[in-house]
C-alpha cells in the first residue's frame, strides 16, 4: 500500500504542477498577446507620425521650389526684357548711324559723279 499512497502523491503532485505550469502558461501567452497589441498600436503610431512628418516636409519642401521657381522665372524675364530693350536701343543706333554713313557715302559718291560728268562735259565742250 505504500508503493499506491508514494504513486498516488506523485501523480497528485504531478496534476498540481501540471495546472500550475499550464496557469503560468497561459498568464505568459496572454502577455504576450497584449504585449504583441500595444507594440503593434505603437507601430502603428510611428508609421503614422513618420508618414504626417514626410508629408509635412514634401510640401514645404514643394512650396519652396515653386516660389524659387516662380521667383527665378520672374527675374529671368525682367532680365529678358532688359536685354531686349539694351539690343532694341543699339540696333535703332546702330540702324540710325548705317543711314547716316549710307547717306554721306551716297552724296560723296553723287557728288564725284557729279563733278567728273561736268569735267568731261566741259573736255568735250572744249572748255
Amino acid at each position: 500500500m505504500m508503493i499506491t499512497a508514494k504513486i498516488g502523491t506523485a501523480v497528485l503532485f504531478a496534476s498540481l504542477t501540471m495546472g500550475v505550469m499550464a496557469q503560468d502558461v497561459k498568464t505568459d501567452a496572454d502577455k504576450v498577446g497584449h504585449d504583441t497589441k500595444t507594440a503593434t498600436k505603437d507601430t502603428g503610431r510611428a508609421i503614422a507620425h513618420g508618414s504626417e512628418k514626410a508629408y509635412d516636409k514634401t510640401a514645404s519642401g514643394t512650396k519652396k521650389v515653386y516660389h524659387k521657381t516662380a521667383s527665378g522665372t520672374e527675374k529671368a524675364a525682367d532680365k529678358t526684357a532688359d536685354g531686349t530693350k539694351t539690343a532694341y536701343h543699339k540696333t535703332a543706333s546702330g540702324t540710325k548711324k548705317a543711314a547716316d554713313a549710307t547717306a554721306d557715302g551716297t552724296k560723296k559718291a553723287y557728288d564725284k559723279t557729279a563733278d567728273g560728268t561736268k569735267k568731261a562735259v566741259d573736255k568735250v565742250d572744249g572748255k
